[in-house]
């Protein structure tokens, strides 16, 4: 894992924040190694939803995503077969329209 760290903000309820706590307590590390933990699952966890993959593929299908944020999403390798994908479909667009 990369060295370089990014410093983030934000809002979350009180009792969330406070189980967070206990557990790092009983853990013995500090709120943001749990914080970090549990959002590398979540993230690990995401990227093999297929549904979820769907909409991240149409994502970067339809440009809204880079394909640097694609593999960090999902992995180089599946990235790598969403980008052939997206080539592929590009390559059939143009046809169809050359057709016409």
């Amino acid at each position: 894992m990369s060295s370089d760290k990014k410093r983030v903000q934000f809002r979350a309820p009180h009792r969330l924040i406070d189980r967070t706590d206990a557990l790092a307590d009983v853990l013995g590390e500090d709120r943001t190694d749990v914080l970090v933990t549990a959002l590398r699952e979540y993230l690990q966890e995401a990227a093999h939803d297929d549904a979820l993959t769907q909409e991240i593929a149409a994502a970067y299908y339809d440009d809204e995503i880079s394909f640097e944020q694609l593999k960090a999403l999902v992995g180089a390798e599946e990235a790598a077969n969403l980008r052939v994908l997206k080539q592929q479909l590009d390559e059939d667009f143009i046809d169809e329209v050359a057709d016409t």
